[in-house]
């Protein structure tokens, strides 16, 4: 069954990469390395969190640490945020991270990894990009 799996995702990863982001698949292999977990997530949050006008601008870093099988340990911590004025969308900014983090977690890692970060405090930057204006 798992190699029919393996084999049905490396031709959709070639056939449908153009369209879709394969990483956040629930067939995604785990993570070996921290690149790999940031990867991941940053694939994941990335495509949960969104954009819109009202959040264009905004930033916010979290602090947080997995258990060995890659689930959230505690409450992820703000370390730094820079949010928009109005209160309505500093809290859809707030609402948007925090379902974000309830999908993309836990990250799939492998024992190897599990074992090492285990505890380990990491940070992750949200970053909505402002208008670009041109010269």
């Amino acid at each position: 069954m798992y190699f029919r799996v393996f084999v049905l995702a490396t031709a959709l990863n070639f056939s449908a990469a153009p369209y879709f982001n394969l990483a956040t698949a629930a067939w995604a292999a785990p993570a070996n390395t921290l690149k790999e977990v940031f990867n991941q997530l940053s694939a994941c949050l990335s495509s949960e969190a969104g954009a819109d006008e009202g959040r264009r601008g905004a930033e916010m870093t979290l602090r947080f640490s997995l258990r060995r099988d890659g689930s959230l340990i505690g409450k992820p911590h703000i370390t730094y945020s820079k949010l928009p004025k109005d209160e309505s969308d500093k809290r859809r900014v707030m609402e948007n991270i925090a379902v974000a983090m309830d999908r993309c977690l836990p990250v799939k890692i492998t024992d190897g990894l599990g074992g090492a970060i285990a505890g380990r405090m990491m940070s992750y930057r949200f970053e909505w990009k402002g208008r670009e204006t041109g010269i």
